[in-house]
C-alpha cells in the first residue's frame, strides 16, 4: 500500500511488531515519546498510544502510573504476540480439530518435525 507521496504503509501487525521491539530495547519502563523517538519519529504520538493501547489489550504490554502519563513495559516479545494471535483465530473457529489439521498438514516438513519435538517436549514436562 501507498498514500499520495509514494511512501509504503505499514499495516497494523508490522507497526505492532515495531512497538514492541522498540519496547523490548529500553531499560526499563518506556514512554510513548520514548517510543515514537526510538522509531524515528515518524509516527504520530496518537499513533503510537493507539497501538499501546491495542498491544495493551492483547495482553503484550503492560503500563505504569508515570506522573500524568504511562510508562509502558514488554509482557510478551514478538513470538508470543504471534501465539497470541494464532489462538485467537483457533478461538474463533467452531472446529478446532478440521483447523489444528489443515495448519499440520500445510507445514514443511521441517516446520512439522520441530512441532513434534515441541509438543513432545510439552508432554514429557507434564507428566513430571
Amino acid at each position: 500500500m501507498t498514500d499520495q507521496r509514494g511512501s509504503r504503509r505499514r499495516g497494523q501487525g508490522e507497526l505492532e511488531a515495531l512497538v514492541l521491539s522498540a519496547l523490548g530495547e529500553a531499560d526499563g519502563p518506556a514512554s510513548a515519546g520514548w517510543v515514537q523517538e526510538r522509531l524515528g519519529g515518524d509516527l504520530a504520538y496518537t499513533t503510537v498510544i493507539t497501538i499501546l493501547t491495542r498491544l495493551l489489550a492483547k495482553g503484550a504490554v503492560t503500563r505504569e502510573r508515570a506522573g500524568r502519563s504511562f510508562a509502558w513495559t514488554p509482557a510478551s516479545d514478538q513470538a508470543g504476540l504471534a501465539a497470541h494471535k494464532m489462538r485467537k483465530v483457533l478461538d474463533r473457529e467452531s472446529d478446532r480439530e478440521a483447523v489444528l489439521a489443515r495448519f499440520v498438514t500445510s507445514l514443511e516438513p521441517g516446520d512439522e518435525r520441530l512441532l513434534r519435538e515441541l509438543l513432545n517436549h510439552a508432554m514429557g514436562e507434564r507428566e513430571d
